[in-house]
């Protein structure tokens, strides 16, 4: 009789235990998942931001040769936040379009007749985009 009753509360309590634990597994997986997500978004929303700041920015110094210190501190507020979420080699491609940046406001202006002369520089944030994109394709998938 005490064997059949210790086995019953063994059973229970072993249920009681596995579901407790089965519980919070499944918790911090979903919060795992969720801290993801988020983080995913977060990096798409900056490397947005970049984009538009740079693309403006770079709009500007080809017509431009005086570039504004203000104008430029948004632009690397956005790098010093990569360096914080990002890999090296999106970092490294964010600093490569900042120099270009500069380098367009160091030369001389540009006119819609020059156009065809620098279609190939026109797209300074080529290798920014590719490294995102690496760099999101391969993020671990939760």
């Amino acid at each position: 009789m005490y064997i059949s009753a210790l086995a019953a509360f063994g059973g229970s309590a072993f249920g009681a235990v596995s579901t407790i634990v089965s519980g919070w597994f499944g918790r911090r997986r979903r919060l795992r998942e969720r801290h993801h997500a988020r983080s995913f978004s977060k990096r798409e929303r900056l490397y947005r931001s970049f984009i538009e700041e740079a693309s403006r920015l770079y709009a500007d110094a080809l017509v431009n040769d005086r570039a504004e210190i203000p104008q430029l501190v948004g632009f690397y507020t956005l790098v010093g936040r990569m360096r914080i979420l990002s890999s090296n080699e999106v970092v490294q491609a964010a600093e490569r379009t900042g120099h270009l940046i500069i380098e367009a406001y160091l030369s001389p202006n540009r006119s819609f007749v020059d156009l065809p002369k620098f279609i190939e520089e026109m797209d300074p944030l080529r290798d920014f985009g590719e490294a995102c994109r690496r760099e999101l394709m391969n993020f671990p998938a939760r």
